[in-house]
């Protein structure tokens, strides 16, 4: 699947007219931003402004990168929309804001989670964010080009180690999966 749309052979397969698809989008730049907003509209409801269930956010994380990757791997859209569906203005400006949006929400987690004592407070929230999601981004968008695909739990165990680490993740569980607190704010 590539990121080349015509407009025409968009409305041959969903068997409308040619003109449909220009009345209801005004141009093939117009189509392409439906589709992509309509993509992160997805993403965002099963993900990004999702809250997880759990008890630190080690847990909470875990699960939402955990959907993040299974929602990615099973939208037909993700591979071509991850990859520049329509490399246009429109499409770019759509991307960005949705960027920023989830920057601003993920940097607002990091930030309680830094007072809380669950991550070292030693990272800018917003630039640590902005890096996770660049990362994550861009690895999801690598495997989901691949033939064949990377195993699912694999690619979600190895970018949730990425994230972890990234964040400074404290209360991690050990060996036994017991959580122990590594770090506070506060001395003891």
């Amino acid at each position: 699947m590539t990121g080349d749309i015509e407009v025409s052979s968009v409305a041959r397969r969903a068997g409308v007219s040619v003109g449909l698809p220009y009345r209801y989008f005004g141009t093939r730049n117009g189509l392409v931003s439906a589709v992509v907003s309509d993509f992160y509209d997805r993403l965002d409801e099963a993900v990004t402004n999702r809250e997880f269930d759990g008890d630190t956010w080690y847990e909470r994380e875990r699960a939402r990168v955990s959907a993040w990757v299974a929602h990615l791997y099973e939208d037909p859209l993700a591979p071509v929309v991850l990859t520049r569906l329509g490399g246009d203005l429109e499409t770019a400006g759509i991307e960005t804001q949705r960027l920023h949006t989830a920057i601003e929400l993920g940097a607002r987690n990091i930030a309680r989670e830094q007072r809380d004592g669950d991550l070292l407070p030693d990272r800018n929230p917003e630039l640590l964010v902005a890096a996770v999601l660049g990362g994550v981004h861009t690895a999801v968008a690598v495997a989901l080009t691949r033939s064949p695909r990377p195993d699912r739990a694999r690619v979600t165990a190895e970018l949730w180690a990425f994230v972890a680490g990234a964040a400074g993740a404290t209360n991690l569980p050990d060996a036994e999966g017991v959580v122990r607190a590594r770090w506070r704010t506060e001395p003891s």
